[in-house]
């Protein structure tokens, strides 16, 4: 039996249209491997360095590939176990460290054709953890730092979009900029005023002198799926998912071309502030409301960590239940005057963990391969698949690009495939 993994981007419920790409056995290992990533056993020094060196290449060029091409070639997952290789290694050997490595900085340097914008406050990304067990070490690493455990803590929804900061002055946009490098973005104004669900001007802010605030750009599943049904009739070549199609179209540099896209943002957090003090997080969500800033629809304030670990349970049995994609938790210490003593990392706060939820799967099997012409004469075959449900969807049918994939993968008719 041959059997294949089959990723695919679930659009909402019932039936709804797939986007997928099949991934051969040898093709994942390739991804994982990464010339040895997993070996065990002990090593010379040499090889570590070595080692480091060569993680440091390829973490790069993953980065390009995610935040400038829109076009990462492995998961989430095989991207943070190359991270975390390289930080145990560069732990283990401090004598190598480099100011340059990856793990100095958040990823993604400013495009070009954009103008560049230098964040007063850097823009970090955050740690990701995968199991309750690294949760719950990361509280108690909390109040032992603080020396004792009076703060609470909020739980939210991980948008998967693209992160941005949005500045305002006096309550009128000023500017809007995407992450980039962390210290240094692409000025996106333009191309932000074209999202409808952010606010232009905010009458009840025009008393703060500057309220950054920031968030993630993303498109909803609906969206994605009229845009990919659009660009598969057109005879273009669909985005992967919608998180790559949120960043592809805001980095348009035609503003006419990100309005004709449907784009959505929610804001979380906040930047540069004068003349304003938010006392805790949930302060500033509910300020932001009142302001008509679109924010998390749904959010848990958690008393300990009993509660938190709950939350994150009870938001899985919900992830399916919201319009965008979000893959994971995002938990924050819900008492801001502590982010200054709890500090941050070259790259991350210590006031905040995402929580990655595993990928859902199922197997099934290719029934029948079919051809799909677009309104433009375009042919894209389709593998028809035995039934399935996977993220609260039946899965019928996915897209296999085309021909030329089909045969490099060897795709038949009877092959057993991993549904992600």
């Amino acid at each position: 039996m041959r059997s294949y993994i089959l990723k695919i981007m679930v659009l909402g419920c019932g039936g709804a249209m797939l986007y997928a790409s099949v991934l051969a056995g040898d093709d994942c290992m390739d991804a994982l491997n990464a010339d040895g990533l997993g070996q065990g056993g002990a090593v010379e020094m040499i090889g570590d360095e070595h080692r480091m060196n060569e993680l440091r290449r390829l973490i790069e060029y993953h980065n390009r590939l995610y935040y400038q091409q829109n076009a990462p070639e492995i998961s989430d997952f095989a991207y943070d176990a190359l991270y975390r290789e390289l930080c145990d290694l560069e732990a283990k050997y401090p004598q190598f460290a480099s100011a340059t490595s990856p793990t100095q900085r958040v990823g993604g340097e400013p495009l070009t054709g954009f103008t560049k914008v230098r964040h007063r406050v850097p823009m970090m990304s955050l740690d990701n953890t995968y199991s309750r067990g690294e949760i719950s070490d990361w509280m108690v690493s909390l109040e032992k730092l603080l020396g004792h455990s009076r703060f609470t803590y909020v739980v939210e929804p991980k948008i998967d979009g693209l992160a941005f900061t949005l500045r305002y002055e006096h309550g009128h946009l000023i500017q809007a900029s995407t992450r980039g490098s962390g210290t240094e973005g692409d000025d996106v104004t333009a191309n932000v005023r074209t999202i409808r669900s952010i606010p232009l001007h905010i009458a009840a802010a025009e008393f703060i002198p500057v309220l950054e605030l920031r968030g993630e750009v993303f498109m909803t599943k609906a969206g994605f799926l009229k845009l990919t049904r659009q660009q598969t009739e057109e005879g273009l070549q669909p985005f992967k998912n919608p998180r790559n199609a949120a960043a592809g179209s805001l980095k348009q540099l035609d503003p006419k071309v990100v309005a004709a896209r449907p784009l959505d943002a929610i804001l979380y957090g906040s930047g540069a502030l004068d003349g304003v003090v938010f006392k805790t997080h949930v302060e500033l969500i509910d300020r932001l409301r009142e302001y008509g800033v679109p924010t998390v629809p749904r959010s848990w304030t958690c008393v300990n960590p009993a509660e938190v670990l709950a939350a994150i349970d009870l938001l899985n049995q919900q992830r399916h239940d919201f319009a965008f994609e979000i893959d994971g938790a995002v938990i924050k210490v819900n008492e801001r005057e502590l982010y200054e003593p709890l500090g941050v990392t070259a790259k991350s706060p210590r006031w905040a963990r995402a929580y990655k939820y595993p990928a859902e799967q199922a197997e099934t099997v290719v029934e029948d391969i079919t051809v799909q012409v677009g309104r433009t004469g375009v042919l894209t075959p389709v593998a028809e698949l035995k039934a399935v449900a996977v993220a609260g969807s039946e899965i019928r049918r996915a897209t296999l690009h085309n021909a030329e994939e089909i045969a490099r993968k060897d795709i038949r008719i009877g092959d057993h495939v991993l549904i992600e």
